[in-house]
């Protein structure tokens, strides 16, 4: 078969195990798991020997019109370069793992058929979107995901978190998708066209009217998607779903998709140094902003999904300085060591029971628990705080050293000053990221108090003597897969040049030793910070610990969620003097803990106006517009009951009635004769 031909099945068979599952699953139940898993990985496999095929060489491209629209034609186009083929084998391996761990984390959830086919249709539309050569094409894939992240974000749909959660995340990101389709009706009118080869040919001849318009409506999807400033309130509140959907969504399908739409159009961004400078601004304040919230947040998946927001604001960085191979190695590295994060989360809720950072500080050996989730965890975190040689290291040294070449205008394809708000920005994230990363180590693997196990009771009445959980071998060994890429993608830089427009992705000196360096000390500082807290844990307990050591990780996870609130209160008003990372932000914890009160702002802002003509409208529509509906239906009501008066059965008086009518028909008769014949 033909590249182009791999290209297409490569989208096509998790789509089909999709609509397999949903057929198939209540019929035959025992076809689910080998349906979610055979096509994902069948998918991953021809990924690859496409990536292989095309060799960062020449792109490929392929297309077909669908139909004549009468003006712009809408065709089901390929396009295979070096970045689409390296993000679809980053996809199919994540997708594949997630599929892998959720054939045990989730092996008793009732709902797993419907959760596994959404999982695949999530996989094959971000493909679709990869893979896409036309923006139409594109756009189906791109709303194709919303749909499915609504209902995997609300799986657990008896908790209020998931059911609210769902919601909000398919609000905000189509509140960005109205300006993005705009955007796009824009653009293809002035290329001509809604081929993207096209469309970034006429963007670098000056061939796009109103460059500047057009880019910005597209930021506003993008931003709505990949959850950047300041349309990222969704991402944080969305890890009320299970677990393996996070690390689905953070590291390889939703939000990496407006990063790749960006890199992908970068001509169309570039043609503006407005947007360009729009751009940068947005990133740097994602950046340091996420990352203030994450060294507050006490729910482990809420500080991983800061920790998301500020990477892909690192990406946006890049981007913003007209490098995207950079942002796309970023891209590759942190899917990688994001969804071992994430998976790795999984396991450690499932053995503590909890999901808050507080009351896993206070249970002790749990990092012999589970040695897995610790020694994998420990490399993806070290990885995300850019410690070499790990993967995260060289890709965000290739964003700074963009960077730094662009502030000292070495690049004329974005403005000097994006590049210093850009490289400033990326640095405090730097030292504020390996702040939020060590502090999530030490209180989730260097808890002090009883163990963590003797700690676990259930609604079940499990008692004290329960055995430590023992988490599926599959899930176990998805975590050292993820590991494999997390530690040694970084070193392939020097042999990846072709898949990355030939541009070279080694560490510049400069940035290399100013990261490492402010990374280091933000670790020292809040190893410090916990040495002096770490004392005061035993002082302040922090509740009891819901856990189900021997069901399954969603089972501990949903009743997590659903008890966190209830069990340890609001995290951001009861003080934990035992958390560093409250005594490293002061005053400003309380205000980064609620993610800086945006949700109250945009309460404010949209949703009481919005509330309020609701019930303006409500009001019209039922005093007034409802008042003529029924004195329409009611004045008929009226002139039937009169009528209805005289139609009452008695002859003698329809005899009357008729005596008097001639009589009066009569007189009448005679007046107007006289008074005619007076005339």
């Amino acid at each position: 078969m033909t590249t182009t031909t791999l290209a297409v099945l490569v989208p096509l068979l998790p789509f089909l195990a999709a609509a397999a599952a949903l057929l198939l699953g209540r019929r035959a139940p025992g076809f689910v798991r080998p349906l979610a898993v055979l096509p994902t990985f069948a998918a991953l496999v021809l990924a690859v020997v496409v990536a292989v095929d095309q060799g960062g060489a020449k792109p490929i491209d392929a297309t077909t019109r669908l139909t004549p629209t009468g003006s712009v034609p809408i065709e089901l186009g390929l396009h295979l370069d070096g970045f689409a083929v390296l993000v679809a084998v980053l996809v199919g391996l994540v997708a594949t793992c997630v599929q892998l761990y959720s054939t045990g984390y989730l092996r008793d959830d009732p709902r797993y058929t419907s959760y596994s086919a959404l999982v695949s249709l999530f996989t094959s539309a971000m493909l679709l979107v990869v893979y896409s050569g036309d923006l139409m094409v594109l756009l189906v894939g791109w709303e194709v995901m919303g749909i499915c992240s609504y209902f995997l974000v609300g799986h657990y749909w008896e908790t209020p978190e998931a059911r609210a959660a769902s919601l909000k995340a398919f609000l905000v990101t189509k509140l960005g998708d109205v300006p993005f389709l705009i955007g796009l009706f824009a653009l293809a009118t002035d290329a001509g066209t809604f081929r993207i080869t096209g469309v970034v040919q006429a963007a670098l001849t000056g061939g796009i009217g109103h460059p500047t318009l057009i880019a910005l409506l597209l930021l506003a999807g993008v931003a709505g998607k990949s959850a950047q400033f300041p349309l990222h309130t969704w991402l944080p509140d969305a890890m009320a779903g299970p677990t393996p959907v996070s690390a689905l969504i953070h590291a390889a399908t939703m939000v990496a998709a407006g990063i790749y739409f960006v890199a992908r159009l970068l001509p169309v961004f570039a043609a503006s140094a407005a947007a360009m400078t729009v751009l940068a601004v947005m990133a740097a304040v994602t950046m340091v902003g996420s990352a203030l919230a994450a060294l507050a947040q006490d729910d482990i998946k809420r500080v991983l999904a800061y920790s998301t927001i500020g990477q892909l604001g690192y990406m946006s960085g890049a981007l913003a300085v007209g490098n995207r191979g950079a942002a796309v190695f970023h891209l590759l590295t942190h899917g990688a060591f994001k969804a071992l994060l994430f998976l790795a989360a999984g396991v450690i809720i499932h053995a503590a029971g909890t999901n808050s950072l507080a009351a896993m500080s206070r249970m002790g050996g749990l990092a012999q628990r589970i040695p897995d989730a610790y020694w994998t965890m420990t490399v993806a975190l070290l990885a995300l705080a850019a410690i070499p040689p790990f993967a995260g290291f060289f890709s965000k040294e290739a964003v700074l050293s963009a960077a730094e070449h662009t502030a000292l205008g070495e690049s004329s394809v974005a403005p000097s000053g994006a590049g210093w708000t850009v490289l400033i920005a990326g640095l405090i994230t730097a030292l504020l990221t390996a702040a939020y990363a060590t502090r999530l180590w030490l209180l989730a693997f260097r808890g002090r108090g009883a163990e963590a196990a003797r700690r676990s009771h259930t609604l079940d009445s499990v008692g004290a003597g329960e055995p430590p959980t023992h988490q599926p071998v599959v899930m176990n060994a998805v975590l050292w897969v993820l590991a494999v890429p997390t530690i040694g993608f970084g070193l392939t830089t020097g042999y990846l040049a072709d898949w990355f427009d030939g541009h070279p992705l080694t560490p510049a000196v400069t940035t290399s030793v100013l990261s490492t360096g402010v990374a280091l000390v933000g670790g020292l500082v809040t190893y410090a910070a916990w040495r002096h807290t770490s004392a005061l844990a035993a002082r302040t307990p922090m509740g009891a610990v819901a856990a189900h050591p021997e069901r399954d990780g969603g089972l501990v996870e949903e009743e997590a969620i659903a008890s966190h609130t209830e069990v340890y209160g609001d995290i951001a008003s009861a003080p934990d003097p035992a958390d560093p990372g409250r005594l490293l932000l002061g005053p400003l914890h309380r205000h980064a803990a609620g993610g800086f009160h945006l949700d109250a702002v945009y309460h404010v802002l949209f949703v009481r106006p919005v509330l309020a003509a609701a019930s303006l409208v409500r009001f019209l529509d039922r005093e007034v517009v409802d008042t003529y509906v029924r004195g329409a239906s009611e004045l008929p009501g009226w002139f039937g009951a009169a009528v209805r008066r005289a139609q009452n059965g008695n002859v003698q008086s329809y005899l009357s009635a008729l005596l008097a009518g001639s009589l009066v028909l009569t007189a009448v008769v005679v007046v107007l004769a006289n008074v005619t014949a007076g005339s």
